[in-house]
């Protein structure tokens, strides 16, 4: 029996994807995708953005995003066809507003004459009354109880897997799904502007005898915008010191603000290595170190690169990790367990998770688990995964690398 609602713009259900795939709309030249944040946002927007593109192969696809946005789809391939950059504007780019920017940003945005305009951002409260100034003949969004209604709307819970929610918004939008996660490809061009950075160390007198780096590169990255969602930088340099003893090198990212948390992460793998008489690949000459940081090195495409040639990276749930996954590359992921039901992995083969099962604050109490849009979190940012082992961790990274290593002992 089909089921209609008011949520459903008077359309009618053509199939199932995540959730009912609805009717196309028709004469759709020109597509407008609504998505703020970091690159983690961005990645749980692509696979909706695929879909849409597949839908209606004729239409030009623009993402509204931000500065990080549009760097990073100029410097690898994708599916969105052209970046237009948010205006500073509350609940959709943080920033001081400008009543002025904001108007020459909505008059040329409705001069584009969009046919379809799909927020993928939260639950509505601000960003649907934004959609709606872009002008569109259709819309399409999430919503909760307070937002603003737009033609064809989702219901919004926050626990919900963030790729999945948009893959049900575009399927209101008439576009099954094409690929449950984000896909990108590097781009050749920043492989070989990265090549000399990574170039092969070689043996020196007191190395260990497997030389860092015969079995590959580690990437780790320790930052995440949220610090709750923080393993320890000692974790990550334990699992470093292993990696190392098993012949990989390790490189540490992050951008410039995690410059400090980077090299306190190499700091400590080499105080590691040095207690164990293993820091000469360290400090000899004209070698590569074992352990070494990239923090506000690299551009977003050399970033990727890095990401899509290295063996495993290891990090906490962040924009970092989700874009390795994106590349194809395999991933250990350090979550809040709250975080895991939203932004984690959905297969296990290439990717695995170890989860931080905290429910309260270990400083006021508060429920940890009640977050959104109604529930302000707390002040404090005690890390929410400290429990988790660094042993796991590193028997992950074995075991997603087992093709490339001796076995223990050897």
């Amino acid at each position: 029996m089909e089921h209609f609602n008011a949520d459903f713009g008077g359309a009618r259900t053509t199939g199932y994807g995540v959730g009912p795939v609805l009717e196309k709309f028709t004469g759709i030249s020109r597509i407008a995708v609504l998505r703020g944040g970091g690159l983690g946002d961005l990645m749980f927007a692509l696979p909706a953005v695929a879909a849409l593109k597949a839908a209606y192969p004729q239409a030009s696809l623009t993402l509204l995003g931000t500065p990080i946005h549009a760097e990073l789809l100029s410097e690898t391939e994708g599916p969105v066809d052209e970046t237009v950059i948010l205006p500073f504007s509350e609940g959709v780019r943080p920033g001081a507003e400008d009543e002025r920017e904001l108007a020459e940003f909505f008059a040329a945005m409705q001069a584009r004459h969009f046919d379809l305009a799909v927020q993928l951002h939260g639950g509505g409260r601000y960003s649907n009354p934004f959609l709606l100034r872009l002008g569109a003949r259709h819309t399409v969004g999430t919503r909760t109880p307070d937002a603003a209604r737009l033609e064809r709307t989702v219901p919004y819970l926050y626990y919900q897997h963030e790729p999945l929610r948009a893959l049900e918004v575009a399927g209101f939008a008439g576009a099954p799904p094409l690929e449950l996660e984000a896909r990108l490809r590097a781009l050749p061009e920043f492989s070989q502007q990265l090549a000399p950075r990574l170039h092969r160390p070689s043996q020196v007198p007191g190395a260990p005898s497997q030389v860092p780096g015969d079995q590959g590169i580690v990437v780790i990255h320790p930052g995440a915008t949220d610090p709750r969602r923080r393993w320890p930088a000692e974790r990550f340099a334990a699992v470093a010191r292993s990696a190392v003893d098993d012949g990989f090198r390790v490189l540490v990212i992050g951008d410039h603000s995690e410059k400090e948390l980077a090299e306190a992460v190499v700091e400590l793998a080499v105080a590691r290595l040095q207690s164990a008489g293993q820091a000469a690949g360290n400090s000899g000459h004209g070698t590569a170190p074992q352990v070494e940081s990239l923090a506000g090195k690299l551009s977003l495409g050399e970033l990727a690169a890095l990401l899509a040639g290295c063996s495993v990276v290891v990090a906490n749930d962040s924009g970092p990790r989700h874009l390795a996954q994106a590349l194809g590359t395999p991933t250990v992921g350090v979550f809040w367990t709250g975080n895991a039901i939203n932004a984690g992995p959905l297969g296990r083969s290439l990717h695995r998770i170890h989860l931080g099962w905290a429910t309260q604050c270990p400083v006021c109490g508060v429920d940890l688990t009640q977050v959104g849009w109604t529930a302000p979190r707390c002040q404090h940012d005690e890390s929410t995964v400290e429990a988790v082992g660094p042993e796991a961790v590193y028997e992950d990274v074995r075991q997603l690398t087992a093709m490339n290593l001796p076995p223990r002992g050897r």
